[in-house]
């Protein structure tokens, strides 16, 4: 099922090869060009990739200390999902 047109409009292209479009609520888009000059746009919400929360940091800093005290658990056997013993 096609996506309702909510608005359509005519664009030229400027001398630096640029369209401007007009209203969008998205910053960003991905594009894909075609062989038959159609041009898709897809709208993109960009995050910061690398972003931790403070919960999980300190989660994280908790878990070092421990190791660092020696306060961890007895060794894991994997062996039962290896053949090497």
């Amino acid at each position: 099922m096609q996506a309702a047109t909510i608005r359509s409009y005519n664009a030229k292209v400027d001398s630096k090869k640029r369209i401007t479009l007009r209203n969008t609520i998205y910053e960003y888009f991905h594009i894909e060009e075609y062989e038959d000059g159609k041009i898709v746009l897809e709208p993109r919400e960009l995050t910061k990739p690398f972003q931790i929360s403070q919960n999980s940091l300190s989660m994280l800093d908790s878990s070092v200390d421990n190791f660092k005290t020696g306060n961890v658990s007895a060794p894991l056997s994997l062996s039962s999902y290896t053949d090497i013993e």
